[in-house]
């Protein structure tokens, strides 16, 4: 069930979830996250759940499962080993697609005017947690829309950033509302900063050391400490950016390494040696302690 389904077009609309669910686009009728760690997540659902999602239409930050009481409140910190949590870091481990449906609760100028609407694929592009609006840890995912899956339409523009609901008065409104052009915003990285790191440290990874020597020469990864994307909004800077070998890479993505003030490489909680260093590239001790507070458990 992990990807389309057939016969189902991207803005297929569903009167409940009990039509979504017999459609197989989202099987669960109470549960915003379908799937295991071993499977992966097939579906979630964005309706409003969590105070903490953000709804950017072809990126969302969407809140993990649990530690809510039944009136939506956040009343305990959440849990890597909650099964729809592990289903979408198996996705992200493994690079599968998601599909996601968005209800008309869903606070955000993007969500139906009613029901539920299917809206295509997203990956989870990274996760990492923080304390939420409540006060208690929560993890949250970063979905962005795969390749091929469009933009979705704007159907609730009544919705304001700052307040999502009206408190009751009638907003005076526009008989000629001005008409204004708009882009997707999406970050340019520059190639410029990572080639300059991996030049510095000769390819060689600064976490555990390795070159690794292709025919083509010597190959490394720029890795972002603090990630660019929402909600973490890192420098593309040489003071944000190491030279790992692509294991490492994907250690520090997802938590499984971090680096002290001191520059201790801690592996899975148990240090791991230095990072290696150069003079010319000193790192931004407070993009480490984002990265850090990010993945704190």
């Amino acid at each position: 069930m992990i990807g389309e389904i057939s016969g189902v077009p991207v803005g297929q609309p569903y009167a409940s979830r009990v039509l979504a669910s017999e459609a197989g686009i989202h099987r669960p009728r109470i549960a915003g996250i379908c799937g295991t760690k071993a499977t992966g997540a097939e579906s979630i659902v964005l309706s409003g759940g969590y105070k903490d999602d953000e709804d950017l239409g072809d990126v969302i930050i969407y809140t993990g499962h649990g530690g809510q009481d039944g009136a939506g409140n956040q009343i305990s910190d959440q849990s890597l080993d909650d099964s729809g949590n592990a289903a979408l870091v198996s996705s992200h481990l493994q690079g599968l697609p998601v599909r996601v449906i968005r209800g008309s609760k869903c606070e955000s100028v993007y969500a139906p005017r009613s029901g539920y609407r299917y809206d295509g694929l997203y990956r989870v592009a990274s996760y990492g947690s923080k304390l939420g609006i409540d006060g208690y840890l929560i993890w949250q995912f970063r979905m962005e829309a795969a390749l091929d899956t469009p933009m979705p339409a704007i159907e609730n523009e009544q919705l304001s950033v700052d307040s999502p609901q009206n408190d009751g008065a009638a907003p005076a409104g526009n008989d000629a509302p001005e008409r204004v052009s708009s882009n997707v915003q999406r970050i340019v990285r520059s190639s410029q900063v990572k080639d300059a790191v991996k030049r510095w440290h000769s390819n060689r990874c600064q976490a555990c050391g390795l070159t690794i020597e292709t025919p083509g020469g010597t190959y490394s990864e720029g890795a972002h400490v603090q990630a660019l994307g929402r909600p973490h909004n890192g420098p593309d800077r040489t003071d944000n950016v190491l030279c790992l070998c692509p294991n490492c890479h994907v250690k520090l993505d997802t938590g499984a390494i971090v680096i002290e003030d001191d520059l201790t490489v801690i592996e899975n909680g148990v240090p791991a040696g230095s990072l290696r260093t150069h003079p010319r590239h000193t790192l931004s001790l407070e993009c480490l302690r984002s990265h850090r507070e990010r993945w704190r458990r």
